[in-house]
């Protein structure tokens, strides 16, 4: 690429261009590393249990959300879950773009990947991102840590919960469900 930096509308331009996972970041189009056969097995585990209680239709794992800042950014949660209203958005408008005048997800999940730097994409970056949109929930899980943290936005911060390692988790908000722990952090490596 020529430049460093892009406006959203020149990333947009070249998405059939690039051949790899990305991100916006800052102006940046950033290379995203490739997901472990771990977490994408906890990612639909969970799409699975989400979808059980609200349909299918709302839960995607390639919706693209457009953050605002001083450079916009643009990510792609492993887990993202609409709104209704969400829903009907994204499908009159015929994209899996949530741009920034559209309403924010009702639920994004991150998994975390191994390094300092993942670590740091997930609980810091994304974290400041997601409540600058408004995203009412945020959901971490740490299979490295065997940690799942829920984040509620509560006048524009997070509120966090955090569960470790074991037992059933029962969520209530943004609705009702129950996970199993033990088997969210099965080790799907081993036969």
């Amino acid at each position: 690429m020529n430049r460093e930096t892009f406006t959203y509308q020149e990333y947009l331009e070249r998405e059939n261009e690039l051949e790899f996972p990305y991100e916006l970041i800052a102006g940046e189009i950033v290379e995203m590393p490739p997901e472990s056969y771990q977490n994408v097995q906890i990612a639909l585990f969970l799409m699975a249990q989400i979808a059980d209680i609200i349909g299918w239709s709302r839960v995607s794992n390639k919706t693209e959300i457009v953050i605002s800042g001083s450079k916009v950014n643009s990510r792609i949660p492993d887990v993202t879950v609409l709104s209704e209203e969400g829903l009907q958005e994204v499908v009159a408008k015929n994209t899996s773009i949530i741009d920034i005048d559209m309403l924010p997800p009702l639920l994004v999940i991150e998994i975390v990947s191994p390094g300092k730097e993942a670590r740091d994409r997930d609980y810091r970056y994304k974290k400041v991102e997601y409540a600058a949109r408004k995203i009412e929930h945020y959901w971490i899980v740490d299979p490295g840590e065997k940690k799942f943290t829920a984040f509620d936005l509560i006048d524009g911060i997070y509120e966090t919960n955090t569960f470790q390692r074991e037992g059933v988790l029962n969520l209530r908000k943004p609705f009702d469900i129950s996970i199993d722990l033990d088997s969210l952090f099965l080790d799907r490596t081993r036969f």
